[in-house]
């Protein structure tokens, strides 16, 4: 049916208002420009995946930084290094941290090539910390108190998520279980010394539920993926609300490039009632705008989607724009590279 240019006009229109107020009028319809490579790293051998929520790119644009649960979905008891770098054919080039993490779980690598890496996990007086590390592996900072957990500036309860602003501030995601422990986001100058936090459990304007991912776009607003409100919050970095967004779905990662593109991607989704309802939206990785909000490529989740996680939790993109996702249900590394 050919719709006049009068209606044609007032569905644009519907459409654009709807973005504007953060709801995304056709969720799962835009196209997926990618094809999918499988078992594209390379680990030693004898050595299989585990669980990982940590994908970032190196400051050459090219080689990719992961954090994996040593074959599991913990390093506990385990000795194997869970920092690994990929060089862009999917080679192992260095691997460090053995012995540091209970559940590797969040990754940042700023401007000058350092690896960021929060700990979610503690037990036994380890765990629940934010590590700062050079790119050959040399700890260079080290956040909060080992085991906590704690709600005050020095420690920590399952941080998720680190991100460096521009000017080398330091911002931590905190808190992992909706409606229980914290539910904030850290501010600490680049030497480590604390600023201030905002956040809480709710679903208003600043509050959070499993705030579990971080990104600054090229304005310095910092994209929070409020992950159990199914929505992202832009919030400048004062923790001043400006805007949220909910046409990307339920974030698990989010990742912006220096372009504004962002890429998010959601594992949790479902349409049953209880954890993970966010009813008529798929799982998969959404690529837009991190400008305007608009959404312009779907990949799905290849799965039913049936589990409480499936597909990846963890994104990035490279600078020939091949987007890379960390699965925890899966426990894999999935390239995407564009047809």
């Amino acid at each position: 049916m050919k719709l006049s240019p009068y209606r044609t006009t007032i569905l644009v229109g519907i459409a654009v208002t709807m973005l504007a107020a953060g709801t995304d009028p056709v969720p799962n319809s835009q196209p997926n420009p990618y094809v999918t490579v499988e078992h594209w790293a390379k680990l030693p051998e004898g050595r299989t995946w585990g669980s990982t929520s940590a994908v970032d790119i190196d400051k050459d644009g090219k080689s990719i930084w992961v954090a994996e649960r040593c074959g599991a979905n913990s390093c506990e008891g385990k000795n194997d290094p869970p920092i690994l770098k990929f060089d862009a054919n999917g080679n192992l080039v260095k691997s460090f941290g053995e012995g540091m993490f209970l559940f590797p779980h969040g990754i940042c690598v700023d401007k000058d090539g350092n690896i960021w890496v929060t700990d979610g996990h503690a037990k036994d007086g380890k765990g629940f910390q934010v590590f700062k590390f050079s790119p050959e592996g040399k700890v260079l900072m080290t956040l909060g108190k080992a085991g906590g957990p704690g709600d005050g500036p020095d420690s920590f309860n399952e941080p998720n998520d680190v991100a460096i602003a521009p000017n080398g501030d330091i911002f931590v995601s905190d808190g992992h279980t909706p409606g229980k422990g914290n539910a904030r986001v850290l501010k600490f100058t680049k030497d480590g010394k604390f600023i201030k936090q905002w956040g809480g459990h709710g679903s208003g304007p600043g509050e959070f539920e499993v705030p579990h991912a971080l990104a600054f776009d090229s304005q310095g607003r910092l994209f929070v993926g409020d992950r159990a409100n199914n929505r992202i919050q832009i919030l400048d970095q004062d923790g001043k609300f400006i805007a949220e967004w909910k046409q990307f779905s339920r974030p698990s990662g989010i990742y912006i490039d220096k372009n504004d593109i962002i890429y998010v991607t959601d594992s949790e989704s479902t349409d049953r009632d209880g954890y993970g309802h966010n009813p008529g939206y798929k799982r998969g990785i959404r690529i837009g705008s991190a400008k305007d909000g608009t959404v312009t490529a779907f990949i799905p989740d290849p799965s039913s989607g049936a589990g409480a996680t499936s597909t990846s939790e963890g994104v990035a993109a490279d600078s020939a724009g091949n987007v890379y996702g960390a699965e925890v249900g899966p426990k894999d590394l999935k390239k995407y590279a564009r047809k």
